[in-house]
């Protein structure tokens, strides 16, 4: 595994495609919701790409989401690709790159079919009920960093 922190548009570009795939294609998410305004560069977020033997499996990123609270977001993995530790191996690049950025908290809204491998992470569920994000069941997930 190779994971890269984005700098590029041509590597955002492949996140993009990942994220199209998993969301828009897979999921249904309709396409407009998807992409927002921390995709307009590189530097709108913090972006990582994972790829599996030179191929792009995985993506994510965090946005600071208070001084102390770095907010994963658009965790997405290849269906190819899951169940084999790729996932992990990508939140513990973004987590890693987060805490290196002073920030003391990871928080994430987790689909509900994702909350068991977040808390195998360590996140704990801190929403009081679900809630739909593009029609999708979600809950609000912390950890300590």
């Amino acid at each position: 595994m190779k994971i890269t922190r984005i700098e590029t548009d041509e590597a955002l570009q492949q996140a993009f495609l990942i994220r199209l795939e998993v969301f828009v294609d897979e999921q249904k998410v309709p396409r407009d919701l998807e992409m927002d305004e921390f995709d307009a560069s590189p530097q709108a977020a913090k972006h990582v790409l994972l790829e599996v033997d030179g191929v792009p499996a995985a993506t994510g990123r965090f946005i600071e989401y208070k001084p102390d609270t770095a907010k994963m977001q658009r965790i997405a993995v290849r269906l190819p690709y899951r169940g084999k530790g790729v996932g992990r191996a990508l939140m513990q690049a973004l987590e890693t790159w987060a805490k290196g950025e002073g920030f003391a908290y990871s928080l994430l809204d987790a689909q509900c079919q994702a909350e068991p491998f977040y808390r195998s992470l360590g996140y704990e569920t801190v929403s009081p009920e679900t809630f739909l994000d593009a029609g999708i069941p979600h809950v609000r997930m912390k950890k300590a960093l």
